[in-house]
């Protein structure tokens, strides 16, 4: 079943697009609503930049996930190097992004199904404890780009992402390129 789904994927080196995220935290009564745009470059990693309410841009590579300010200023580095459960946390939404499903399926098990003509929904359960302190589970939805995702927090928090507008290219422009420096 995995492998239809990868062939319903595009390949594309470059996935341009907007979103919706909308966080659920226990104890409050509305979610948290941000948008913004993101890209993904399957060789490099994901720059995902809030705009409303408050701009700031998360860089996640295999290696780090890097927060900055709107200013561009580094706001917080976490390196894989230094501290391991970063390259659980890094791989694991770098992996929910690319839609890397080779790379989800070393950390969860994954249950799918095809929807339609090109359609999918997969979910996604860890395969260690220490993985599902920081999440329970995660479901995945889309056709030829990733639409949806739907993460259920270790913490009892629920995050919603609806990724729209999709766009894809060869190579980054050199204002992304250089997120990744």
């Amino acid at each position: 079943m995995l492998r239809e789904v990868r062939q319903r994927l595009a390949n594309e080196p470059v996935v341009r697009g907007v979103f919706e995220q909308r966080k659920t935290v226990k104890g409050f009564r509305n979610p948290l609503v941000s948008t913004g745009d993101f890209v993904v470059a399957r060789d490099r990693g994901v720059v995902w930049r809030t705009l409303q309410p408050f701009a700031s841009t998360l860089v996640v590579t295999r290696d780090r996930v890097l927060a900055r300010g709107a200013d561009g200023s580094v706001a917080r580095r976490l390196s894989a190097s230094e501290e391991p459960a970063v390259r659980a946390i890094s791989e694991t939404l770098f992996g929910v992004m690319a839609a890397d499903l080779q790379a989800l399926a070393q950390r969860f098990t994954i249950e799918g199904e095809l929807v339609g003509r090109e359609g999918w929904k997969l979910a996604l359960l860890p395969r260690d404890a220490a993985l599902a302190r920081w999440v329970q589970r995660v479901e995945l939805e889309g056709e030829h780009f990733l639409r949806g995702v739907k993460l259920a927090e270790g913490s009892g928090d629920l995050t919603q992402i609806h990724l729209a507008r999709h766009t894809t290219s060869a190579a980054l422009r050199p204002e992304e390129e250089s997120q990744f420096e």
